[in-house]
């Protein structure tokens, strides 16, 4: 997995993976991981999600808001 860069400092995310049709979203604090996809999720978010993840900042405010409950 690959460090979240964290360019706010305050993020509860530590670590993601993007696939082709998912992200996969490590939290801090705890060893559990959250596989989000096209199939659950949509495809529509889980683009949004890796471009945040990628950019390092407002991935876990989007998760908050719009993907909470969607993981795989």
């Amino acid at each position: 997995m690959e460090r979240y860069r964290n360019s706010g400092g305050d993020s509860g995310i530590s670590s993601y993976e993007i696939g082709n049709d998912f992200i996969i979203v490590k939290f801090t604090g705890t060893f559990r991981t959250y596989r989000y996809s096209y199939w659950k999720a949509g495809h529509h978010h889980v683009e949004n999600m890796k471009r945040l993840a990628r950019d390092g900042s407002g991935l876990n405010g989007y998760i908050n808001r719009y993907v909470k409950k969607l993981y795989d």
